[in-house]
């Protein structure tokens, strides 16, 4: 603290002020301050931590939630740590931020949630370690985190429909963040390696959620040279697929083949069960919360980065594709 007051200009009282978010600094002192802070990597002491894991949502809206939190719970039980779950979303008009979390002290944090530089650096301050579950955004080198295969579950989905015979295969993609341009980049280099040309026209872009992987899919399926599969990048988009098969007539695997990403509970249950990408969700939670409990014991970590692999999960949603031309899909009859 005191080299921190000296390269501030400031005295350790100020400094403590900062640390412990009180009144009485200027803006402009707090600011230069917790840029020290950051710089030199300064953490207060970690004896007065509740013996709590936080588990940070930005919203609890997510199918995939349940096994996360499964995942670490498995871990806090394991460690006889308590676990809080938090949601950041203001949906009831209450909003909590990562100050709520700070002043609960919790012994580390488990981030679902895509926290800012800026909320990353209060915990840090406050000496709480962070570990970043699947980042949809680059990290700097300096933040854990514990992600998946991406590049390989998106090639795999697409080897799987090429090695099936089919060659109009089309990708429900989704927003321009790491994880999903990854996804499509494994369904492109899968394309490239088996010397089929990618068409852009078989490439819609589309939230992550069923009624936009629905609207992507009647768009794909109103053509003429309609694809013979869809590739989705996750499950929910895939269910959306279906209602939109469904809605035209057309028969899930002998019309259309159709494989997803996530591997949720649900998907094995609908007709024909799906096939998809599996992501191990509750295993990565569980190597994320070891991790996390690992950097509040103060222990160092071997690598920052963790990636569990994806495998494919094959059910009764992919067949190879009928001989001819593809027809347009009609509504069916009511």
């Amino acid at each position: 603290m005191a080299y921190i007051a000296e390269a501030a200009g400031v005295s350790v009282p100020t400094v403590s002020k900062v640390l412990n978010r009180r009144t009485g600094v200027s803006d402009q002192t707090r600011a230069r301050v917790e840029e020290l802070i950051t710089l030199h990597g300064y953490r207060k002491p970690i004896a007065n931590r509740s013996n709590m894991v936080e588990l940070l949502f930005r919203e609890l809206e997510s199918m995939w939630a349940t096994e996360v939190i499964r995942g670490v719970e498995r871990v806090a039980r394991k460690h006889r740590f308590g676990l809080t779950v938090t949601e950041l979303a203001a949906r009831d008009g209450q909003a909590t931020t990562v100050d709520d979390t700070i002043n609960r002290r919790p012994n580390c944090v488990v981030s679902v949630a895509q926290l800012t530089p800026a909320e990353r650096a209060q915990l840090h301050a406050k000496g709480i370690p962070l570990i970043v579950f699947d980042p949809v955004d680059e990290l700097p080198d300096d933040v854990p985190f514990v992600g998946t295969t991406n590049f390989r579950g998106g090639h795999t989905a697409t080897r799987h429909l090429l090695e099936l015979g089919h060659r109009r295969i089309a990708m429900i993609t989704g927003p321009d963040h790491p994880v999903c341009l990854t996804r499509k980049a494994g369904y492109l280099s899968a394309l490239a390696e088996a010397g089929v040309t990618a068409n852009p026209t078989l490439l819609v872009q589309a939230h992550l959620v069923r009624e936009h992987g629905y609207a992507a899919a009647l768009e794909l399926l109103a053509r003429r040279d309609r694809p013979t599969a869809i590739c989705t990048t996750n499950d929910m988009q895939a269910l959306g697929v279906y209602q939109a098969a469904r809605e035209l007539g057309l028969s899930v695997p002998d019309d259309l083949s159709v494989v997803g990403f996530d591997d949720l509970p649900i998907v094995a249950w609908v007709e024909p069960p799906l096939t998809t990408v599996h992501q191990p969700l509750t295993e990565m939670a569980v190597a994320a919360a070891e991790l996390a409990l690992m950097l509040g014991r103060g222990e160092e970590v071997s690598q920052a980065g963790v990636e569990i692999a994806t495998t494919l999960t094959v059910r009764g949603s992919t067949a190879p594709p009928k001989r001819g031309t593809p027809r347009t899909g009609k509504p069916a009859s009511k």
